[in-house]
């Protein structure tokens, strides 16, 4: 809520089996929530569940003030968030798709056709016609976005040509995923305490010591039930997950609520289709707790996760330890003996970055210690 920029004035908690269709609570709790929303003078309920449109609207009459539920508080912090082009079509078009099934509320009194000098229409009510707009907007919305699917796909295209492997951080909200690729990326990405301080993906170049360079993403941050509509709005966004090769899973080690975190992250995960990626656990925060920098390994050796506070640095270069081992299977590392002859594959290699070091034999051939994506370095020899 205070990310929303309200004030939160009172809590109302209660059980019960099923929601009761016409108000989702009870008569009794009703009467709670009236009372004290009277006598805190609160202007806005905000119902930490879904409700359907008759509820909210139900609900609006009893209380008498504005009622809104999980999804309509998501939507709002959202709209205060995005910040580059595709991020505010995104959040309008989930907007436009929560507010479809909810129009009936504002246009109750004119539901009936249009009628009367200079009102005659085209035959259908004014809901209708509302219904139409917001059909033709969200359609023109989903063109839109379509577009910037196709130039994130090239991007995306033009990295795999590059062979640079994608490493995209993922977690629960406020977990401090954008502290961490600041202080990892030296970029300037807006990190806050607060829900969804990033909305729109980011990615960096960043060189990892005695690996070579990767691409770092930035992503929005996952909540517990997340609605559809949101899912489906950004899937664009998401799409910078689904194909990374690896995924980092920032936790909030200090939090009370982490493991039931990052059992809602791995729902979200497999939700959009990316539960089988490989990933490194990142447990952040670590300073609060006042503990040391660790690198967790599997049975096999593997490391599987990492602690370290993105805050203040510390645990950073265990984490590029930890990142190189992961992906280094995939890296060629060794010393090329290249005649003349082969100027080309030695000019490519320059070209590409992969060059540690130069020496000459005395038969005047090069000798190039490397550092290169397999695949890339395959497709040289093959180009031979």
């Amino acid at each position: 809520m205070v990310s929303a920029g309200g004030r939160p004035v009172a809590l109302v908690t209660g059980h019960r089996r099923a929601p009761a269709a016409r108000f989702f609570v009870g008569s009794g709790k009703l009467e709670e929530i009236r009372a004290v929303k009277e006598a805190e003078g609160a202007d806005l309920v905000v119902f930490n569940h879904p409700l359907s449109p008759s509820q909210e609207r139900n609900l609006e009459a009893a209380l008498e003030c504005r009622v809104i539920a999980r999804t309509g508080l998501i939507l709002d912090i959202f709209a205060q968030r995005a910040r580059t082009h595709e991020g505010k079509l995104q959040v309008e078009l989930a907007q436009l798709q929560h507010m479809s099934t909810r129009l009936v509320r504002g246009w109750t009194h004119l539901e009936r056709q249009k009628g009367g000098i200079g009102l005659r229409g085209p035959g259908e009510t004014q809901l209708e016609t509302d219904r139409r707009l917001l059909r033709v907007r969200i359609r023109a919305i989903e063109a839109r976005l379509d577009k910037v699917k196709a130039q994130r796909a090239q991007s995306r295209r033009a990295r795999q040509r590059a062979e640079l492997p994608l490493v995209s951080i993922v977690g629960y909200t406020n977990a401090g995923k954008s502290t961490l690729f600041n202080r990892y990326a030296a970029a300037d990405v807006y990190a806050a305490d607060q829900l969804f301080a990033t909305l729109d993906p980011t990615l960096r170049r960043v060189e990892i010591p005695h690996l070579g360079e990767v691409v770092l993403a930035d992503t929005v941050g996952f909540i517990s039930d997340l609605p559809h509509t949101l899912i489906d709005a950004f899937k664009a966004t998401l799409e910078e997950t689904l194909n990374a090769d690896l995924l980092l899973h920032v936790v909030d080690v200090a939090a009370e609520q982490r493991d039931y975190w990052m059992t809602e992250v791995e729902l979200v995960l497999s939700e959009i289709g990316a539960g089988e990626l490989p990933v490194l656990l990142v447990y952040n925060k670590v300073d609060l707790l006042e503990q040391a920098p660790r690198i967790i390994r599997n049975d096999e050796g593997t490391p599987i996760a990492v602690y370290l506070s993105a805050q203040n640095g510390e645990g950073l270069p265990l984490l590029e330890d930890a990142l190189r081992e992961r992906l280094q299977d995939d890296v060629f590392e060794g010393s090329v003996e290249i005649t003349p002859q082969q100027g080309k594959l030695r000019a490519a290699l320059f070209d590409l970055g992969a060059v540690l070091e130069e020496s000459f034999t005395p038969a005047g051939n090069s000798v190039l210690s490397v550092r290169l994506p397999k695949k890339q370095w395959q497709r040289l020899q093959h180009g031979q």
